[in-house]
């Protein structure tokens, strides 16, 4: 189903003029009763899991999903990733691991991160920017740090955004060096919808809400929400409908037992339709 998904939103603009395809990388944590879910341990008093989503951002599709303890750190999930060549990776500063950056790198990948603050580097040069924009700088920078140094020895783009309407300071970090820098910019401000996914995930489709308590029970539960989330998303663009994934799911829930065709539910069409086939209901009592 994921993979019918990305093939029908492949053509989705992400409006930045880029025909790579772009990842959001992130994880989520989603609580247990530790008594209940032992084999879940986090800490002394509580339980969890953790959900690990790749998520493809031309449709928002996850195109890799990992289930794990809430002890497993999120920067491990990059071992069992397998990079694709040409794609962009956009990750949190909680993903800087300079090591498995140059994997990324030398898979002919591109990534773009965000720096933390006590980064150990030196400037080689700077490219003009118009600071009208919001950007700061964008600089070409060289890593000094005695273990940084090693794992990385590339050089790196780093690149100084700020919001003024969130007041907020951004520098990432890239390894490519051909798009403009404004893009670069762009392409980590698109990593929140990774930040939705998972809110939906869990407020839509009643995640915290457990039927059973084995791992695989647990496990289980979160596939099937996601194959719901990646179903509605297949609905919403082979019928063409605006509607959010939302409101899709919500008519979904409260129709369940309807005989109206799908497509006459979800868009709008004339209700005439919906009074020809009353002929067709099952008659319960004479």
């Amino acid at each position: 189903m994921i993979q019918t998904a990305r093939r029908l939103y492949a053509d989705e603009d992400l409006g930045l003029e880029l025909d790579s395809t772009v990842y959001a990388l992130d994880a989520t944590t989603i609580d247990l009763c530790l008594s209940a879910f032992p084999w879940a341990y986090f800490r002394h008093t509580k339980a969890a899991i953790k959900l690990h989503t790749l998520l493809d951002l031309r449709g928002n599709i996850s195109s890799f999903i990992h289930v794990s303890d809430g002890k497993l750190h999120d920067v491990n999930v990059l071992n069992i990733l397998l990079p694709e060549p040409g794609a962009f990776y956009v990750m949190d500063r909680g993903y800087l691991d300079f090591e498995r950056l140059c994997q990324l790198n030398q898979a002919s990948a591109f990534f773009v991160i965000r720096a933390k603050s006590n980064l150990q580097f030196s400037r080689v040069c700077s490219r003009p920017v118009d600071k009208s924009t919001g950007l700061r700088y964008d600089q070409t920078i060289a890593l000094t740090g005695f273990y940084t140094a090693q794992y990385y020895p590339d050089k790196l783009r780093r690149i100084k955004y700020y919001g003024a309407e969130t007041n907020k300071r951004f520098v990432s970090l890239t390894n490519n060096f051909s798009l403009p820098t404004l893009t670069i910019t762009e392409l980590y401000r698109y990593r929140w919808q990774v930040e939705l996914f998972f809110k939906w995930i869990k407020q839509h489709l009643r995640i915290k809400l457990f039927f059973g308590t084995s791992e695989y029970a647990v496990k289980t539960q979160v596939w099937i929400a996601v194959s719901v989330y990646v179903l509605i998303a297949i609905i919403k663009k082979r019928l063409n409908i605006k509607t959010s994934l939302y409101s899709i799911l919500q008519i979904l829930s409260l129709t369940v037992f309807e005989t109206i065709l799908i497509d006459q539910l979800l868009t709008g069409c004339d209700q005439n339709m919906k009074n020809q086939d009353a002929d067709y209901q099952l008659i319960l009592f004479d």
